[in-house]
């Protein structure tokens, strides 16, 4: 069984099992707010893939208007002028993660011969930056679920640690700790009342 069946012990399962009653609504809340906001961050990432398309068709069907990216040899393809360097992002914290939050996209400086190139080239690669942006915010959210999804598998499996063997457990101990106690006190009185007629048939 693994326990002593004593008062002692009795006492000590007592205290567990409040402890973990009391430590599982916590377990429960936090699992919940890592479903809602994992639910969330999928839903922005659907939304931006949306955006996403949205600006690229724009963009496709205005390039086509003036000539379209196909009046470029591949080497001097007008996507070749954008070229990221990084994504600068800040900390935050969401159910005691650290997760990025993104605040910057940055480009590496690219020359090219305004000669060669029409004029409209250059909102052209405005409109590939903020396309390429929302590369950058997807992967960004895409982080933010890979930690909270780690947290969230750790999390339920205390939920279920907890639900399913501890607080069951200690129910258990507390249970057949209190029988025997019952059985010994009621061993005792018996024990009394036989060793009293003995006293009082000596007598």
């Amino acid at each position: 069984m693994g326990i002593k069946l004593t008062k002692n012990e009795q006492k000590k399962q007592k205290d567990a099992l409040r402890q973990f009653m009391r430590y599982l609504p916590t377990l429960q809340l936090k699992k919940q707010q890592l479903q809602v906001v994992i639910r969330e961050a999928e839903s922005e990432i659907e939304e931006l893939r949306r955006k996403q398309k949205e600006a690229i068709d724009a963009l496709s069907s205005w390039i086509a208007i003036y000539g379209g990216n196909e009046a470029f040899p591949p080497e001097k393809s007008i996507d070749k002028l954008v070229v990221i360097d990084r994504i600068e992002r800040d900390e935050g914290n969401i159910a005691g993660v650290k997760v990025p939050v993104f605040k910057e996209l940055l480009f590496k400086p690219v020359v090219y011969d305004l000669t060669y190139y029409p004029l409209w080239v250059d909102r052209a690669l405005e409109e590939l930056k903020n396309i390429a942006q929302y590369d950058a915010l997807v992967l960004t959210l895409e982080e933010r679920i890979r930690l909270l999804s780690e947290e969230l598998r750790v999390t339920t499996q205390r939920v279920n640690l907890f639900e399913k063997v501890k607080i069951p457990e200690a129910q258990e101990n507390i249970r057949v700790i209190g029988i025997y106690l019952q059985d010994q006190q009621t061993a005792a009185v018996v024990r009394g009342k036989i060793a009293k007629k003995k006293l009082v048939k000596v007598s």
